[in-house]
């Protein structure tokens, strides 16, 4: 008997349906039946999944990081793995899988089969798979709209993240490890990533991978904004904890605690605000990614 997919693209992304039906060959070809229902206009991806999830075998979404941080509930209640098809401007989670960015090379991952149990953050209760912050990060989520992203893509962030890099002030925030240690910093950023890739390709750490059992954190505590330019590289080798200027922890769960609420970004999506407490679920989703 023939495995079924659901297949759910969301239909606000540049990429929505491009490569998305050839991606369905890939799939037919190799014994998978889909079911592709119509976008039910102000239904989540996550409700969609619960509404089919008794007639399927595997999830496939087609999109960024915003869409399948919107399915992870469902995906982590329902149990079916997910495959993903990148159709994003980012596309960090599939950088991180180390999944082909076109969508029939995706789908040719998924047809083989492969599976692994990844971790998901939680920030609040609310899941992320890649990176979960507060300060220049969530001011820049927050100002991305769909309209700008969808005609813009990178170089909306690009715009857009020089705004917020112009504007940017330090914060005063406690951070709480989980052996209970209080850490009183001033920081432009703090984030707290679960993957290995965000922000289009930036590393989270050096050694970060989504199934190490870890979240690693980082807080930006320049005084002068003008030297994060020339961190670009660090940030894409993920060794940007070399640096005095950025503290490094790793853990299991972290709190954050600021003097006023500050919007937290998990994903490219503002999902909640400080205080905030940030752990981990470890193998809570099952994805397919190529053989090694």
């Amino acid at each position: 008997m023939n495995q079924r997919a659901l297949i759910l693209a969301n239909p606000h992304s540049r990429s929505a349906g491009a490569g998305v039906d050839a991606a369905v060959v890939e799939l037919h070809k190799a014994g998978i039946d889909v079911l592709r229902p119509a976008w039910r206009e102000g239904e989540s991806l996550a409700a969609a999944i619960e509404r089919h999830a008794g007639k399927v075998e595997l999830v496939v979404i087609a999109g960024g990081d915003g869409s399948l941080n919107a399915a992870a509930p469902a995906l982590i209640e329902s149990g079916l793995p997910l495959g993903v098809l990148p159709g994003g401007t980012a596309n960090d989670l599939a950088r991180t899988l180390a999944l082909p960015l076109d969508m029939v090379g995706a789908a040719r991952i998924i047809a083989d089969g492969q599976i692994k149990a990844i971790d998901v953050g939680e920030v609040n209760g609310k899941p992320f798979f890649n990176v979960a912050s507060l300060g220049m990060s969530a001011k820049l989520a927050d100002r991305l709209n769909r309209e700008t992203k969808r005609r813009w893509g990178r170089l909306a962030y690009a715009l857009t993240a020089t705004e917020v890099l112009i504007e940017a002030r330090r914060f005063g925030a406690v951070i709480r490890s989980d052996d209970g240690k209080d850490t009183p910093v001033r920081s432009l950023q703090i984030a707290v990533g679960n993957g290995r890739h965000y922000g289009g390709g930036m590393i989270v750490e050096e050694t970060a991978e989504i199934d190490d059992g870890r979240l690693d954190l980082y807080s930006l505590e320049f005084r002068d904004v003008w030297k994060l330019p020339f961190m670009a590289l660090a940030f894409r080798q993920g060794r940007h904890g070399l640096r005095d200027e950025v503290r490094t922890m790793s853990g299991s769960r972290f709190e954050i605690r600021t003097r006023r609420p500050m919007p937290v970004n998990a994903d490219g999506e503002i999902v909640t605000q400080t205080p905030a407490v940030f752990s981990l679920r470890r193998g809570a989703i099952k994805v397919f990614v190529p053989r090694i």
